[in-house]
């Protein structure tokens, strides 16, 4: 059996919109054309008042992630990647398509 990467998906509803359901799928496309194996999507919605990435960290810890897969930067506060999360995991981002690694 071939070891595979395991990767999340991440984007927010307030960004996607109307497109959520396209941004989903190009997620699971580029991870799977990347060669990971998808294992979640976390999906944030700000209107339940949460921290953005408080679930996002706690799937990459519970199912040690390697790569967070996004639709593109702007799902991320100020359109910037966190540092604390670039140390933890590959961001990949769909569009432009791009991998940033801290690790």
């Amino acid at each position: 059996m071939r070891y595979r990467p395991t990767c999340l998906g991440y984007l927010r509803t307030d960004v996607s919109g109307v497109g959520q359901l396209w941004d989903q799928a190009q997620i699971r496309k580029v991870a799977e054309r990347l060669g990971y194996d998808f294992a979640d999507m976390v999906v944030y919605d700000p209107r339940f008042g949460r921290p953005p990435l408080a679930r996002l960290r706690a799937q990459v810890t519970r199912l040690a992630a390697e790569a967070v897969v996004v639709p593109s930067v702007e799902h991320f506060v100020g359109g910037v990647i966190p540092g604390e999360l670039v140390r933890r995991v590959d961001v990949v981002t769909v569009s432009p398509e791009g991998v940033t690694s801290g690790r």
